[in-house]
């Protein structure tokens, strides 16, 4: 068994696969203030719980967050013995990075650009609902070309609450109407379908610079919040966790 963990600023994916098949997934913070014990102990728990620490044979491991990456790798050594390998734009790729700067791109993007040769027709665009919302093009011959960052619906929603006085936290989910008739209502209209119509423009503005249509995969913790108003084709949640499963099997 594989164990595959992708590091994100505020939530950290595992997932588990058996061969080609993922078999299982968990959710851990990001906290940089915890040590490799603490990870390790949760790492062991979670596989104990499962009946399948002995099981695990390799890992790789993903991260926007370096030094995070470091102790999850010391963590997974102490507790499993086993040397993990971390994802980087000098790793093995199926997908040929052409950009301005290649150190820049993160290791989340590249697993999700690496995914969508394997899986979906070409070109593509990967949507990743995560902190932050971010675009990753590839283009018809498997380059990966860029993309684009835009602030998530998270921060958006806690920004709303953060600086202004009256405006209250609120859960994110797809409001009924674009017209909202209550502060909330108004607030899930202007957030969540103002992202939804930010990403429809944006790909339209994408495909016209890729001169044809593309793939459109949306992946991460709020895809289903906007896949009904928008122009995304798919919806693909564990995408990052397949792509590493993949340039694992590249690298190791």
């Amino acid at each position: 068994m594989l164990l595959v963990i992708d590091i994100g600023n505020t939530n950290t994916s595992l997932g588990v696969f058996e061969q080609d098949k993922l078999v299982h997934t968990f959710a851990l913070s990001s906290d940089i203030k915890k040590t490799d014990d603490e990870y390790g102990i949760n790492l062991i728990a979670i596989l104990n719980h499962n009946n399948i620490t002995s099981k695990i044979k390799g890992a790789i491991v993903s991260s926007v967050v370096p030094q995070l990456c470091e102790i999850y790798k010391s963590a997974i050594k102490k507790y499993l013995n086993i040397e993990a390998i971390s994802l980087s734009y000098k790793s093995n790729l199926p997908i040929k990075l052409n950009l301005k700067n290649n150190k820049e791109i993160g290791a989340d993007r590249i697993a999700n650009a690496s995914a969508v040769v394997a899986k979906y027709n070409l070109p593509a665009i990967v949507i990743d609902f995560g902190t932050a919302t971010t675009f990753d093009i590839v283009d018809k011959n498997a380059n990966f070309i860029g993309g684009l960052i835009a602030p998530g619906l998270k921060i958006q929603a806690k920004s709303l609450s953060q600086f202004t006085s009256k405006l209250p936290k609120l859960k994110i989910e797809a409001p009924k109407e674009a017209i909202g008739k209550d502060t909330i209502s108004a607030m899930l209209s202007g957030i969540v379908l103002g992202h939804s119509c930010m990403i429809d423009g944006m790909i339209k503005k994408c495909e016209e610079e890729l001169g044809q249509k593309a793939t459109v995969i949306a992946t991460g913790g709020y895809s289903s919040v906007l896949f009904e108003n928008s122009s995304i084709d798919y919806i693909d949640k564990d995408l990052t966790l397949f792509g590493l499963k993949k340039l694992y099997d590249l690298n190791q």
